[in-house]
């Protein structure tokens, strides 16, 4: 059964963090709210932990279209060919904040992402995921949490969320009521910008 673990967005304690952390490092699966909606993610490096997300969301890891949550822009060489000066604009114009962009990968990408071409890059404008990520050290692979409700579309209430997923993640952060509306998703990896998904992040940073 998952731990249940309260952290304030104001003041994350970072001896939760700590915990939560640890999970991620030992392969475990983490449920965790962002700017947008509650999230599920591992350790980007895990390949196990990689391989149950996908077959909880009933995929193969190697189709998933999965977001690389970062704390900020400053490793983003370490996933993502170079890009040029009007891209980069777009995401310092847009980070931290409730969009994916997705980017042109390079040869460093972990083992299990060596074939992708694109990465989906995230910077959540969310103080527990930022420093989640901050403490790991390295980014998380994540994918939102839908609700099996079409109406709903996503679950708000950490509390209803970990009574669903409590017996197959390792730890659900309760950071507070979630959004019910996921990011946009904008791809910049080819020579203009196609909007793949318009979500909570406004059009307005072109």
């Amino acid at each position: 059964m998952a731990d249940f673990i309260r952290i304030y967005e104001d003041n994350p304690s970072q001896k939760e963090i700590d915990r939560v952390v640890q999970v991620l490092r030992n392969g475990g699966l983490v449920i965790y709210p962002t700017d947008t909606v509650y999230g599920l993610g591992c350790d980007i490096t895990k390949s196990k932990a990689l391989e149950k997300i996908a077959r909880l969301k009933g995929i193969k890891l190697q189709k998933a279209n999965w977001s690389f949550i970062c704390h900020d822009l400053s490793n983003l060489s370490d996933y993502v060919r170079q890009i040029d000066s009007t891209t980069f604009k777009i995401l310092k114009r847009a980070l931290p904040g409730p969009y994916t962009f997705i980017l042109p990968g390079n040869n460093n990408l972990p083992k299990d992402f060596k074939k992708r071409k694109t990465v989906g890059i995230r910077v959540p404008d969310n103080a527990i995921a930022q420093r989640l990520v901050a403490t790991l050290g390295n980014p998380i692979v994540s994918t939102s949490i839908r609700d099996d409700d079409d109406v709903l579309e996503y679950t708000t209430d950490p509390e209803l969320i970990f009574e669903k997923w409590q017996h197959v993640v390792d730890v659900v952060i309760d950071g507070g009521y979630g959004d019910n509306m996921a990011s946009t998703v904008i791809d910049l990896s080819g020579y203009e910008p196609e909007i793949v998904r318009e979500g909570k992040g406004s059009l307005d940073i072109f």
